[in-house]
């Protein structure tokens, strides 16, 4: 099987991180609350092997069985952090996670050599890791005060409340804005509106700014 390179890792990247919003919501669906350990598992073992792993050809998540093994590992982890109620623990720690990740991710986008299609699709990749962000942001805000947003329940929960702060985050993070749920504080006000400016001018400057590169370059090889 041929390893995945800095040439390819995003487009792997792309269509992991759908299938897995994918698989958030299905799980709210047509599952338990809990299984949503497990995609957060794949999600963290996914991140890893695309983003940290992809500049080590030898890197051992690439061997056959590690990955699924990773992502039982890293759920029973989850669920030993969430047995001894330490949802804010497991909660930062993700968010630390996500927040490196999103920065490697910058790096290999922004500053490694010429823009090609896959590094477009990093932008892109990018794009949904900063609504995954906000998303812990808002779930940790609620654990810590449920009168923090309208329209939530009650359950201290990660897992029965995150699905819903996901798609509350996109919904914001692209202004669609329904209002079935709402920031009732200040602080949460704050990044609700932060988070839609962030969408916007990423979108405006960012992705414009590499696909007009991409193009430019991609004209300048045909007339030369």
């Amino acid at each position: 099987m041929q390893p995945i390179s800095t040439r390819d890792n995003f487009v792997y990247l792309t269509c992991s991180l759908i299938l897995l919003l994918l698989a958030i919501a299905l799980a709210q669906q047509f599952f338990a609350a809990s299984a949503q350990r497990l995609v957060q598992s794949t999600t963290v073992v996914t991140l890893l092997v695309a983003v940290w792993g992809v500049k080590n050809e030898q890197h051992i998540f690439r061997r056959g069985l590690i990955f699924p093994s990773a992502i039982i590992l890293t759920s029973l982890f989850s669920y030993y952090l969430d047995n001894l109620d330490l949802n804010f623990a497991h909660l930062l720690l993700l968010l630390i996670f996500f927040i490196i990740t999103a920065y490697k991710t910058a790096i290999q986008v922004m500053f490694t050599g010429e823009i090609d299609g896959n590094k477009i699709l990093g932008a892109i990749c990018l794009y949904i890791l900063l609504g995954l962000i906000w998303s812990l942001l808002y779930t940790l805000i609620h654990l810590a005060s449920f009168q923090a947003f309208n329209g939530m329940s009650d359950s201290k929960l990660w897992y029965q409340t995150m699905p819903d702060f996901i798609y509350f985050s996109f919904v914001t993070l692209t202004t669609l804005g329904f209002g079935d749920i709402s920031p009732a504080m200040p602080i949460t006000r704050f990044l609700v509106y932060f988070e839609a400016i962030v969408g916007q001018f990423y979108l405006a400057i960012l992705v414009a700014s590499l696909v007009g590169s991409k193009m430019s370059t991609a004209s300048q090889k045909h007339i030369n």
